[in-house]
């Protein structure tokens, strides 16, 4: 194992990494005391390599390490990535690709749905992982051992568990399965962090909900606190307190003190007269540019609860069949969106999912398929009609 800790280690590192078909790759971060991630670790593994690099290392750039990520010719190998790829595009604007991630893999591979990767090791290679340093402080330094022993195994088990799952997928024909799910995870508006969003965290309460332009001003004056700053958003303004900034819309740094319920130095805070503009500015956003936040309209199931029932017993047929995960398959609201119109826009009825379920979906909808009972067990019967 190679602890890399300087500018050159890392390009000598990744140069001779760039030449492999595949690498693993984990993180080790913290994000209890900041907003954004603390990297403090990451682990990466080749066929003979494994290397812990230090992120936090004063002499280090980690230039060469995204290169890397974004070499077209190296398959990167993650297991349930997302919150990884959020630091690596964040702070390094870059998003690995291409991109296998053992997660989604293993839904497709039958295990159970969101499976951990402590239960992949110990199924597709028998080892048993060490835990015990799972919640160490990272950031800490210097690092003791059974810390670098423990991030090590994360990526070196994880070379095997790749192996194994793509053998599955290439037997089975599948690799295509994993394609829309790894779109998903690739797409940079995955991550995008746009504060005139922020609103969408919270709660509508009921006098919240007839001030939604303060709420959005003043929700987004915090994310951008929170962001500039680098700190919790809790930290910056508890979700209490903008409730009621939003129901007493105060305009000036002289109201906002005078707020029952506000922290005494309210007005003196960080970007103070900031969040009296936002509130100035949420006030004059007409109630017709504020976003629709009636729910969706739900499917019209009245009368189709039955027909919901049997699709559920369809999909768990046809997880056992074909061996993969329900929820990569369909989930409970598309069932109900395919019982009200077949031309439904879920992707259960489309691609694969349309080959191995959607087709019956419908057969089953139509009249043309039945779900009967056969020797004890719960079978299709396809119905001439």
């Amino acid at each position: 194992m190679q602890m890399i800790t300087t500018t050159s280690e890392l390009a000598s590192l990744c140069d001779a990494l760039s030449q492999e078909q595949f690498v693993t790759i984990d993180t080790e971060f913290m994000r209890d005391k900041t907003f954004w991630p603390k990297l403090c670790l990451i682990q990466i593994a080749g066929d003979d390599v494994v290397a812990i690099i230090d992120p936090l290392a004063p002499e280090i750039d980690l230039t060469p390490f995204y290169e890397l990520m974004r070499n077209s010719d190296v398959l990167k190998v993650i297991h349930a990535g997302r919150q990884d790829i959020e630091i690596f595009f964040h702070q390094g604007e870059t998003i690995p690709a291409p991109l296998f991630d053992t997660q989604i893999a293993a839904m497709a591979c039958g295990f159970s749905d969101s499976v951990g990767y402590e239960t992949l090791v110990g199924d597709l290679t028998g080892n048993k992982l060490d835990k015990s340093s799972r919640f160490s402080d990272w950031s800490r330094r210097p690092l003791k051992e059974h810390q670098l022993k423990y991030a090590a195994g994360d990526v070196t088990y994880l070379r095997d568990v790749f192996r194994a799952l793509h053998k599955k997928l290439k037997a089975n024909d599948r690799e295509s399965w994993l394609d829309e799910e790894i779109g998903d995870l690739t797409d940079p508006e995955t991550y995008a962090m746009d504060p005139g969003l922020a609103w969408k965290r919270l709660k509508l309460r009921g006098p919240v909900r007839k001030s939604l332009g303060v709420l959005i001003e003043v929700a987004a004056w915090r994310e951008h606190q929170a962001q500039t700053r680098d700190v919790p958003r809790n930290r910056v303004m508890k979700d209490d307190l903008i409730y009621e900034i939003v129901t007493q819309k105060p305009t000036s740094l002289e109201a906002l003190e005078d707020m029952r319920f506000a922290q005494k130095g309210l007005s003196r805070m960080p970007g103070a007269k900031d969040l009296v503009a936002a509130v100035k500015r949420g006030t004059k956003i007409p109630k017709s540019d504020w976003p629709d936040i009636r729910p969706p309209t739900p499917p019209k199931t009245k009368g189709n609860g039955a027909l919901v029932e049997l699709l559920k017993v369809l999909l768990k047929l046809t997880s056992e069949q074909y061996d993969v995960a329900q929820k990569l398959i369909a989930n409970v609201s598309d069932l109900e969106k395919i019982a009200t119109d077949d031309q439904s826009d879920v992707k259960a009825l489309s691609g694969w999912r349309r080959d191995i379920f959607g087709e019956k979906a419908l057969e089953l909808k139509d009249g043309k398929l039945a779900i009967a009972i056969k020797k004890g067990k719960v079978r299709t019967v396809a119905i001439k009609t």
